[in-house]
């Protein structure tokens, strides 16, 4: 390699983007991320490549350096374009926005918009970018309506039309890779929020869910490699990993947000705050006119793992803002005995029965995030908590078997 201000600075963002090996890092030394055995190979997999990233704030290294200011400095990598999804490339944008197109100050790259893009839009814009490799690292949450996974699928198919190969580096599913839980998605409910049929908690990496895309649902494969990671286990919590947290989106804020995330974010579906505009999205919940009753409800159901509180609070933006409203806060205490997914339909069973104002969305968004009807059917019915969970547990356990076939981590 030639002796270039390039170089240099690659030799130091290359050995930054490995652990260290002091003895304070021995519980994590033996984990790596994908971008990190990549880092490791000396980018081997992307010799020779005009490549494109699809990535955001999480595409970081343990030092909190981005991955792409990191490739950008290094001579091994010919990186020449990234894309942003729903948030943007630097997340700057609120739930629903992106950043649009623009060169990025720091690395003087063009960002591409990919959010709300699919199909041969997209295809397009990756053909336009020049890339011949398009390379995926995002942090996941784990639930089938966080839009990141359908920005792989999407990005996927668009690049297997474009003629380009495609990359994922793998992270950590920050709420363990135990078990998918709750309702299967039914193609005729399909949106941004859920493409394929799959459970609502998958359980899955993303590269996990790039094979499964790739071999159920993908009209036609995309050349697919991946890069894993090192030392993972299906029943790790993120905080095992050694891996700061960067919020994947703005309402994501620590690794509890999504431990709770896959449950409570039904109530985007309802006329109730989700915690939008708090400094616990997802973890509290609540609406004009809800009281103590709500919790005490709640807690009557003895469900493992959780208890709630009583709330009062006065979200900043978002359903009820700048009023103060009534509702409980989650408070997991045993997150191993913890479903989230449960805990959400009884949470709805509950405020339900004891707030007469309650309503769905009109436009039956409930329906959409569960992925049928059952759900909001169910309740309006009067259907408890089990009764519900019943529900689709014979369209969960077929699930199960498909996803066996794709997993690659113990």
């Amino acid at each position: 390699m030639r002796l270039t201000r390039r170089s240099l600075l690659a030799a130091t963002t290359a050995a930054a983007a490995l652990p260290t090996a002091s003895p304070a890092s021995a519980a994590t030394r033996r984990r790596r991320t994908g971008f990190e055995n990549l880092a490791a190979d000396g980018y081997a997999q992307l010799s020779g490549q005009r490549t494109g990233i699809v990535t955001n704030p999480t595409g970081v290294t343990r030092d909190v350096r981005h991955i792409v200011d990191v490739m950008h400095a290094d001579d091994r990598v010919n990186l020449t374009a990234v894309f942003g999804p729903e948030h943007g490339f630097r997340g700057t944008a609120q739930a629903g926005g992106s950043e649009g197109r623009y060169d990025d100050p720091a690395t003087g790259l063009p960002v591409y918009d990919t959010y709300l893009k699919s199909g041969r839009p997209l295809a397009d814009i990756f053909t336009a970018s020049g890339v011949d490799t398009v390379v995926f690292d995002i942090q996941d949450v784990g639930a089938r309506f966080y839009t990141y996974i359908w920005t792989l699928y999407d990005c996927m198919e668009a690049a297997q039309l474009a003629g380009k190969r495609f990359v994922v580096l793998d992270r950590p599913n920050p709420v363990t890779g135990r078990a998918a839980l709750g309702p299967v998605l039914h193609k005729e409910f399909a949106t941004f929020v859920g493409r394929q049929p799959i459970s609502q908690a998958h359980g899955m990496t993303v590269v996990e869910l790039a094979r499964l895309f790739n071999g159920e649902f993908l009209a036609a494969p995309v050349e697919l490699d991946a890069v894993l990671m090192s030392g993972w286990k299906r029943s790790e919590w993120y905080d095992d990993s050694g891996l700061p947290w960067v919020p994947p989106s703005p309402n994501m804020p620590t690794p509890e947000t999504a431990l709770v995330y896959s449950g409570t974010c039904l109530f985007e579906g309802t006329n109730l705050s989700e915690g939008r505009g708090t400094t616990r999205p997802f973890e509290l919940l609540g609406a004009e006119g809800v009281d103590g009753r709500w919790a005490e409800a709640a807690n009557g159901l003895g469900l493992p793992g959780v208890r709630f509180r009583e709330a009062y609070f006065a979200p900043t933006f978002s359903k009820f803002q700048g009023k103060t409203i009534g509702g409980v806060q989650v408070h997991v205490h045993d997150r191993d005995a913890y479903d989230p997914v449960r805990a959400g339909i009884a949470l709805l069973v509950t405020a339900k029965k004891v707030w007469s104002g309650f309503a769905w969305r009109a436009d039956n968004w409930i329906d959409k995030l569960t992925g049928s009807t059952l759900v909001r059917t169910m309740i309006d019915a009067g259907a408890g908590t089990d009764e519900v969970v019943a529900g689709w547990e014979e369209e969960l356990a077929a699930f199960r078997r498909v996803r066996r076939e794709y997993l690659v981590y113990r």
